[in-house]
């Protein structure tokens, strides 16, 4: 099925779509922008941030915890005030946030990059309990953060790898032993960008230049496809009153002479219905 579009901003790179289950709006990012979207109700929202920012987890009606270029950051929507809670990766202005997303424990993961995606500089941290504890490291571009319904299992991508990864998770929601393979797509039409499982478990992933998001049921296999007219669709989430509509932001970088619909952020109805979005627990 064909989208529609949710949104026509255009953003540079679209990122970190999160419908806020108590204020039933769409949050999203434009990383390069600098730039925090809210759409719902109505009512269409923008705050301009001084550094990049990716990913967020919502903690109450308006506050969201969200990874910038350098920090993570308890911003109020409500007065626009944002607080450093922790910093992250500060010492070092070769990084930047990218995907992250709350865990059923009540955690925040969240990936790191180099600027300029070089090789391994980047990383995937989890904050829990007041203290962010690096998880995973020499990752190029971190993506397809996201949650098994039944809390025993996360997944991720390091994008050029071009494999999603599993691993098991104890009761506390820390990773146990080694990740594996969940999906190799070394013949996928693109790359592994962000994903999101519904509440039946089947895993929704973007794939970066191919237009498309894929929903891949618990043994890989692919069960539906929605498309967009933007190449470079990047993250997916499930929202709505019934939490049954599948939205997706895109991008422009990357494209010499982007169509006018490319950067907008998309939706589909669907016969799916996503999981709620995990709180942040402080």
């Amino acid at each position: 099925m064909t989208a529609t579009i949710f949104d026509a901003t255009p953003c540079a790179l679209g990122e970190g779509p999160l419908w806020h289950p108590q204020a039933q709006c769409l949050f999203w990012f434009d990383i390069n922008a600098k730039r925090l979207y809210r759409r719902g109700d109505g009512d269409t929202r923008t705050w301009q941030f001084d550094e990049h920012v990716s990913a967020a987890g919502w903690v109450d009606a308006t506050r969201l915890l969200i990874a910038s270029e350098t920090a993570l950051r308890l911003f109020d929507s409500a007065t626009g005030e944002s607080k450093i809670i922790c910093p992250l990766e500060s010492d070092t202005a070769a990084t930047r946030s990218n995907d992250g997303r709350a865990d059923p424990q009540g955690g925040f993961w969240i990936g790191t990059m180099g600027k300029r995606a070089q090789s391994g500089a980047g990383a995937i941290y989890r904050y829990h309990d007041g203290a962010l504890r690096k998880l995973y490291d020499k990752i190029t571009i971190p993506n397809a953060i996201s949650f098994h319904p039944d809390g025993q299992s996360a997944c991720f991508t390091d994008t050029p790898t071009r494999k999603v990864m599993r691993v098991a998770l104890d009761a506390a929601g820390w990773p146990l032993g080694r990740p594996e393979v969940f999906l190799d797509l070394a013949d996928a039409p693109g790359g592994p960008d962000g994903a999101v499982f519904d509440a039946k478990g089947i895993f929704w992933l973007a794939l970066w230049g191919a237009g498309c998001i894929i929903g891949h049921d618990p043994a890989g296999q692919v069960v539906a496809r929605y498309t967009a007219p933007a190449p470079h669709l990047s993250c997916p989430a499930f929202g709505g009153p019934d939490l049954s509509t599948l939205f997706a932001t895109s991008a422009t970088e990357g494209r010499h002479a982007p169509a006018a619909t490319e950067g907008a952020t998309f939706h589909w109805p669907t016969p799916f219905r996503g999981q709620a979005e995990h709180r942040v627990i402080f």
